[in-house]
């Protein structure tokens, strides 16, 4: 009897797979245990049963060294893999491989373009820094793309702010490796000390909320221009929104009050405490249409953040007539509230919504 382990992997390129493990001192070039490939991304191998004298089989899959072992689909460390079964059959998904020792190409990182370090908000009577993130390949291409608006844009790439950094230049980079890259972001910075009013869709005492007024701005004014300068997707099925803690409150907003132009929605640790009346009006969302929301909290963050979202998540499924809203709601017993764990999500909302 052996043990057979089938992998497979969203990363196509032509470098051999390779297991390795206790059972072969965790060299990772070991030409008796390169796996045979049966398809594109598929490959199998045959582990000759009592290898090991331990009572689990702990391994890693490597591209040939271990400056191309395996990583997560954000690009990160994964721990060793473990079986307790000495035969049969274990089926592997490996979602990213380490580049000659770097987590991504560095040649797949997106275009970064400043719109403006001080563009109008007629609407606010403000201005505001905008900057877009193209797709590595979009000057050699001729292809339309899905746009995403980000808010908190001081916090996403670049420097990033005291308060951290998503990488999402980086993570885009990673998911180009899997040819889940080829959209456009748009990051919006908030407004400093003016971003909870910003943010906030109604007059509460934290502050004198003009969320509907920034979102006027994001669709009357910002929207237009971005589709005539670049080579957008610009219909609704196309275009999302999305932030976290108070930009993850605005972004359902995005969608609630503008649905026909906002079908897609990332919602990271919404501030939902902050606009209670945010779920009764979650209950009136009607759109005839598809709308596709990633919502995302971590059970560190406090006792009230995931019963919350689980309570938004009723709402907007309890639609009258024949439901249009298609939710995924992700919760990570260690995550806390912070833009590192943002980061880390990212590819994964990214991909369920867009690919």
């Amino acid at each position: 009897m052996t043990t057979r382990l089938e992998l497979s992997t969203p990363v196509i390129d032509d470098r051999p797979v390779f297991v390795s493990g206790t059972f072969c001192q965790w060299l990772p070039d070991v030409e008796s245990f390169q796996l045979r490939q049966t398809g594109p991304g598929r490959y199998f191998i045959e582990l000759p049963a009592g290898l090991t004298s331990q009572a689990s089989l702990e391994y890693k899959y490597t591209r040939g060294s271990w400056d191309s072992v395996e990583l997560s689909a954000a690009g990160e460390s994964v721990p060793n893999r473990f079986s307790r079964r000495q035969t049969g059959t274990r089926r592997d998904v490996v979602p990213h491989w380490r580049w000659h020792g770097r987590p991504f190409n560095p040649a797949f990182l997106p275009q970064a373009e400043v719109i403006s370090n001080e563009f109008e908000i007629p609407q606010l009577n403000t201005t505001r820094r905008i900057r877009v993130l193209l797709p590595y390949n979009y000057d050699a291409s001729q292809h339309r793309y899905p746009v995403l608006y980000l808010n908190d844009g001081q916090n996403l790439f670049g420097e990033g702010s005291p308060f951290g950094n998503w990488t999402i230049d980086q993570k885009l980079a990673v998911l180009a490796h899997r040819n889940h890259h080829e959209i456009i972001i748009v990051a919006v910075d908030h407004g400093d000390n003016e971003r909870i009013a910003e943010y906030q869709p109604y007059n509460t005492p934290l502050a004198e909320g003009r969320g509907r007024t920034y979102l006027d701005f994001i669709v009357h004014t910002l929207k237009p221009l971005i589709d005539a300068r670049y080579r957008t997707l610009p219909d609704r099925t196309h275009t999302g929104m999305g932030g976290s803690s108070m930009g993850g409150l605005i972004s359902i907003y995005a969608g609630l009050l503008h649905p026909s132009t906002f079908g897609k929605l990332m919602v990271f640790s919404p501030a939902l405490w902050t606009t209670p009346k945010v779920y009764a009006d979650a209950l009136r969302f009607a759109y005839p249409e598809p709308t596709n929301v990633y919502l995302y909290g971590g059970q560190q963050e406090s006792k009230y953040m995931v019963p919350a979202l689980e309570r938004l998540q009723e709402s907007l499924m309890r639609q009258k007539g024949k439901p249009t809203m298609q939710l995924q709601l992700a919760v990570d017993p260690k995550g806390q509230h912070n833009e590192n764990r943002w980061g880390r999500e990212f590819p994964q909302a990214v991909e369920w919504l867009f690919f």
